[in-house]
């Protein structure tokens, strides 16, 4: 009797998570997650003083992008290029930078010349009248997210090749995405979308955006038709319609939205912090910050088994 129970349970809950459109978040990605202190540990060190801020051009600077490389080699992620690094230059406000993207590449198991950009930019605010910015949320939060995703991979691969981007000068004028779209190592026709993390660590009111949905309908669906958490609220927003700000050209997304290339940007609203010295990682919402990791996550998987 007890065993008959049982099994009528089980087929009763295989039948609802069968039919059913909740994609929370434990279903999706419970098989193997990722090591959520090595995500924290990632962001305090990124935002620690000793980065100096990661300003575009710095010896702070130049030491993240040493960080993000040896993460990559770390987790077994295959430069895009000859080398992890794509040089660049460029002028803002009269003065003279040189750049540098961090770029990491995970070939995918059934469409290997198709791939989804998952970026975030790793440079920051410098220092500024003896003050360090060190800018945990802004952008150290993306950035350690993408070592996450490295190892997500190695037991989850995908079905499309993934580029992790580590963006350099964000903060000048989104510079480093511009280069990487006008002088693309790949194609760029074989871009299917852009996944980009910039502020994602902390919100008062547990909100992750997922920006980009009005510019295309499949990933429209893929947001709006799914749950995909029970601890935070993932919405949609801040790019057309009656928002206060429009964030469809607010970070590197924007680059890949001019080449019309479909884009997912994931951020929160602005905080006390946003471009300040306090910007550090005694004040992200650690619980919130590791959840978010794992609705994006959540999202690819939604988006890795689509054809654009």
């Amino acid at each position: 009797m007890i065993k008959n129970i049982l099994l009528s349970t089980l087929c009763l809950l295989v039948f609802l998570h069968g039919n059913g459109q909740s994609s929370v978040i434990n279903d999706s990605v419970s098989s193997a997650l990722f090591n959520e202190h090595s995500l924290l540990q990632h962001i305090k060190t990124l935002s620690s003083d000793a980065f100096e801020g990661r300003r575009t051009g710095t010896k702070g600077g130049e030491k993240a992008e040493k960080y993000i490389i040896n993460q990559f080699v770390a987790a077994h992620v295959l430069p895009l290029g000859k080398s992890y690094t794509q040089p660049f230059s460029f002028s803002n406000e009269g003065k003279q930078y040189k750049g540098s993207n961090v770029l990491g590449l995970i070939k995918g198991a059934l469409y290997p010349e198709k791939y989804v950009v998952i970026s975030a930019h790793y440079d920051h605010e410098g220092i500024k009248n003896g003050q360090i910015y060190n800018g945990a949320d802004d952008d150290a939060s993306g950035v350690s997210a993408l070592f996450s995703f490295a190892e997500y991979f190695k037991n989850n691969p995908p079905k499309h090749s993934v580029i992790l981007a580590a963006f350099d000068a964000e903060e000048l004028g989104l510079q480093g995405s511009k280069y990487f779209v006008n002088h693309s190592i790949i194609p760029l026709k074989h871009i299917m979308v852009n996944l980009n993390l910039d502020m994602i660590s902390r919100s008062d009111k547990k909100e992750l955006f997922a920006v980009g949905t009005v510019h295309n309908e499949t990933l429209k669906h893929v947001i709006v038709d799914h749950d995909y958490s029970l601890k935070m609220s993932l919405l949609t927003g801040h790019d057309e319609g009656n928002w206060k700000d429009n964030w469809t050209y607010a970070s590197d997304h924007a680059n890949f939205h001019k080449k019309k290339i479909p884009f997912l940007y994931f951020g929160v609203d602005d905080h006390e912090d946003y471009h300040k010295p306090t910007d550090d990682y005694e004040n992200i919402h650690p619980e919130f910050y590791i959840e978010a990791v794992k609705v994006i996550m959540s999202v690819f998987e939604k988006i890795d088994v689509l054809q654009f």
